[in-house]
């Protein structure tokens, strides 16, 4: 028997709702709760329509209020809590599974509100806690972070003696038709996009501006793609657990409408995460009279509240789970690696490559949503069977990689390699 809670109700949940309801000879009992219910029945809902007979629960919580998590838990007493919230909730529902006894998984590590910064301090910092406890956290278990971690432990494990140099690249060949919108959270993408980028060589951090290195690089089934470093987390945990590298970076592609339209944000200072003070009508006190919001005096009132103007482009931009349905093209993600193996030099190259339409065939949501609800289901498989259980805390490249790696070929994230040959970078 597992009983598994899951916190959130986007795109990436979704996903993984759907594969953990297809994996129900590993998770007996499941759970879904969110800030919105409503948001939590309609996952049901959409997995029982695929003829999925399995018994779900759905609850509300507000992830904000760690007193509301401690509840929701201790009614439920889930074996484990698969946190796919905000980041800003990551060290709310650590506490929350401290204080219940739950094990815990996420997708993202945790930054501040009021700070476009991430960095795994934070969740680190809570390792002694979790061991003194007999309670496993799993860090970063979506793709990129998580996959692309277990494909660095699994080249270091089976192709190389030494890596020195790492490099994830992740494509989104896909086409949405919208003039602008996000493939994840817009407020969490933006954030991470307009940050400076940052790369590890030889010992050091080495920051850049926003997107100001880049070039193009071939991705299998695509072709060349401009591509720019940017700073990701897991470079940080992957340089501290293989220290043999020397070189780590992270690229991502954009097309140029895109960032087109991102700069425009930019400009017109709607990627803001500061408070702004805005003066807004006073609906309650108003009256119609021909169509028009007036007041008594002629003047229709007002009042002042503080808005982020990031939140609210958020609320103005097509919501990420609504993209699959128009959504052709595919994903290509993977690990190109350059190292060394019995005194040779050795290039390998492992990377997936998910189809946008198949994703929403299966789930109702695009492969981007995919491609990190699969694995967040697969971690959680990992913990409750037994294979990924240790007190503390832990990113995903410190346990096996095997059979996470044969769930991935079974999970519907088949993995190719490509050894010895030309990796560009």
């Amino acid at each position: 028997m597992s009983r598994v809670l899951m916190i959130g109700a986007g795109g990436v949940a979704t996903v993984a709702a759907h594969k953990i309801a297809q994996n129900r000879d590993t998770f007996t009992e499941f759970i879904i709760a969110s800030r919105r219910k409503e948001k939590c029945d309609a996952i049901v809902d959409a997995i029982h329509k695929k003829g999925i007979d399995m018994h779900i629960e759905t609850a509300q919580v507000d992830a904000d209020d760690v007193e509301q998590l401690k509840a929701l838990l201790a009614k439920y007493q889930p074996e484990l809590v698969i946190n796919l919230a905000l980041p800003y909730q990551d060290l709310n529902i650590m506490e929350a599974c401290l204080a219940c006894g739950c094990h815990y998984l996420d997708t993202a590590n945790y930054e501040p509100r009021d700070e476009a910064h991430f960095e795994y301090s934070w969740q680190w910092a809570y390792k002694e806690r979790f061991r003194q406890a007999g309670l496993c956290a799993i860090l970063g278990c979506g793709f990129d972070p998580g996959v692309s971690g277990i494909y660095t432990a699994y080249a270091a494990k089976h192709h190389f003696d030494e890596m020195t140099q790492l490099d994830i690249v992740d494509c989104n060949a896909g086409n949405h038709h919208k003039a602008f919108a996000t493939n994840f959270n817009p407020e969490i993408n933006i954030r991470e996009i307009t940050q400076k980028g940052l790369y590890y060589q030889d010992g050091q951090w080495i920051e850049t501006e926003p997107l100001s290195v880049h070039r193009p690089i071939t991705y299998p089934n695509i072709g060349p793609r401009e591509s720019y470093l940017m700073h990701h987390e897991e470079l940080e945990s992957l340089v501290k657990n293989y220290p043999s590298i020397r070189l780590a970076r992270f690229w991502m592609t954009f097309g140029q409408q895109y960032l087109t339209y991102l700069d425009v944000i930019q400009n017109l200072g709607m990627s803001r995460i500061d408070e702004i003070e805005y003066e807004a009508p006073l609906a309650d006190s108003m009256s119609a009279d021909n169509g028009q919001w007036t007041a008594s005096n002629g003047q229709a009132p007002t009042v002042k509240v503080k808005i982020v103007p990031l939140q609210f482009l958020k609320a103005v931009l097509p919501n990420p789970q609504d993209l699959g349905a128009n959504y052709d093209g595919e994903t290509s993600i993977g690990c190109r690696i350059k190292g060394f193996k019995d005194g040779q030099q050795k290039t390998y190259y492992v990377y997936n490559n998910c189809s946008h339409q198949a994703a929403y065939e299966e789930t109702g949501m695009q492969g981007v949503s995919y491609t990190t609800g699969v694995p967040a289901m697969i971690g959680a498989m990992m913990l409750v069977k037994g294979i990924w259980k240790k007190p503390g805390v832990w990113n995903v490249e410190e346990f096996d990689p095997d059979p996470f790696m044969e769930q991935l070929n079974l999970q519907g994230l088949p993995w190719h390699e490509i050894v010895n040959e030309d990796i560009e970078l």
